[in-house]
């Protein structure tokens, strides 16, 4: 896929090595949303379909800037094409805007993000835990997360 027209608008998006029949691109968080609904509404591109959304914790991982990205996997229907968006997150700011607005399918996947890995998305609809209780402390899937202690148990109601 030619990537000329969206790096034409977008100038801060970068085109990684494409691996195994996915190209990625890196998109600054403050562009996620105008970049998404471009490749989205495009008729050229065409990524009308969010197939997957989830995040990665690359604490101790030199050669990365930042701690976490939100990634998110995008099918075109009409081209048969994929593409991965990676957005780097600072771990002073763990937060991204929600695309709730272009996929509402994103509202579950970003709920378990977030109480996975505690990357808050502004203007999610209703943004609370979803595998794990209230009062649940700490976020699993964080690299630092004690694995050796016992998690609270919720109190019985």
């Amino acid at each position: 896929m030619n990537w000329d027209r969206l790096l034409e608008q977008f100038p801060s998006v970068q085109v990684l090595p494409h691996f195994r029949g996915e190209q990625t691109l890196e998109v600054p968080r403050d562009d996620l949303i105008p970049v998404l609904k471009f490749l989205k509404e495009d008729p050229e591109y065409a990524f009308t379909m969010l197939v997957d959304l989830t995040a990665v914790d690359y604490l101790g991982y030199e050669g990365k800037e930042t701690r976490f990205e939100v990634v998110y996997h995008l099918f075109s229907l009409k081209s048969r094409e994929r593409v991965r968006i990676k957005v780097p997150v600072p771990e002073d700011e763990p937060e991204v805007d929600s695309v709730t607005s272009l996929w509402w399918g994103a509202n579950w996947l970003e709920r378990e993000v977030f109480d996975l890995f505690g990357i808050r998305f502004r203007g999610h609809p209703n943004l609370e835990r979803l595998l794990l209780w209230e009062g649940f402390e700490g976020h699993p899937l964080r690299k630092d997360y004690p694995l050796r202690e016992e998690p609270p148990l919720p109190e019985p109601k």
